[in-house]
């Protein structure tokens, strides 16, 4: 099969950082996506889950807190709500659309949907954006979950028909591309080229992977990692002139002392006048123009050569 072919991608070699373009000359392109799903099991969100200690504290202080952060530094995000949260906390997320900042799916109870039929993945599919329109008053064009099935906890998941129901359910872009660190194309079915643009993801920039687990010898946190990891990766996309991505859960970084990091990197950024803050669907709009996959889509035949007894 072709190389990476239901994985993400559409091409073996990432852009040169000189083919890569920001809006109006900006050297580079920051996005910060702030993902309001709880933690659930592989059947989705459940009542308790919301009743968590947690989970309201991140629906409630917590988001305050990061609203507020946001303003003052007057950044926008992409806001990821699964369609279960968005029909229990309606205001809060018409709330979040007053104040400028994107509306993208995060799928109907943040499940996992790898054994899902098609036909049944994709009625859940077409419910989301029906309720997120609902809501919202506009139709999401980004959709956010993470291919790491079996671990509910990452953002839900992707079965083998997910991005091809995207592009039939009019979707824009996919929001969580580990295969690149710049926005890039997953293909869906190499022969016709039929694919989905992908924005980039990574689990060393998400606060729940250092903010949610215990590490043994670390206390409860690894906030220290986290901002590391936040201020050196900025440092060397801004170098290259690429993409730099956050993902941020209110239920974590809304505490007190965790936002003091956030707002220390919202401050590195503030020191830089060339960044372009572009949500989800801002930045999927100017791929479309710039890198079309009409002429930029490149893909490549698969590396892997089949021989007798081989596990593929």
């Amino acid at each position: 099969m072709p190389w990476k072919q239901d994985y993400t991608i559409s091409d073996e070699v990432a852009l040169a950082d000189s083919e890569i373009q920001w809006p109006d000359g900006r050297r580079c392109c920051i996005s910060i996506v702030v993902d309001l799903s709880v933690a659930s099991g592989p059947a989705g969100i459940t009542p308790d889950d919301l009743s968590q200690p947690s989970s309201r504290f991140g629906m409630g202080e917590g988001l305050d807190r990061l609203l507020a952060t946001l303003d003052r530094f007057g950044r926008r995000a992409t806001f990821v709500v699964p369609a279960a949260m968005a029909r229990v906390y309606g205001a809060r997320v018409r709330e979040i659309v007053e104040r400028g900042h994107e509306i993208a799916a995060g799928g109907y109870l943040h499940e996992d949907v790898t054994e899902l039929p098609r036909a049944i993945e994709a009625d859940r599919l077409q419910a989301t954006t029906e309720i997120l329109a609902d809501v919202t008053g506009s139709r999401p064009v980004g959709w956010y979950s993470l291919p790491r099935p079996g671990d509910a906890f990452s953002v839900g998941t992707v079965s083998p028909n997910t991005i091809d129901l995207l592009i039939d359910g009019g979707y824009r872009y996919f929001g969580n591309g580990l295969a690149d660190d710049a926005p890039h194309y997953w293909v869906a079915d190499f022969d016709s080229r039929r694919s989905l643009l992908t924005l980039p993801y990574y689990y060393h920039f998400d606060d729940q992977y250092f903010l949610m687990f215990p590490a043994a010898g670390t206390g409860l946190e690894r906030l220290d990692a986290l901002e590391r990891n936040w201020q050196v990766e900025f440092r060397a996309q801004y170098r290259r002139g690429r993409y730099f991505g956050i993902t941020l859960h209110p239920r974590g970084i809304g505490w007190g002392h965790r936002t003091l990091a956030l707002e220390r990197l919202l401050g590195t950024l503030a020191a830089h006048s060339d960044l372009w803050n572009a949500t989800g669907a801002e930045c999927a709009d100017h791929w479309a123009r710039t890198m079309p996959p009409e002429t930029k889509l490149r893909p490549s035949p698969s590396i892997w050569v089949d021989y007798p007894g081989s596990r593929s």
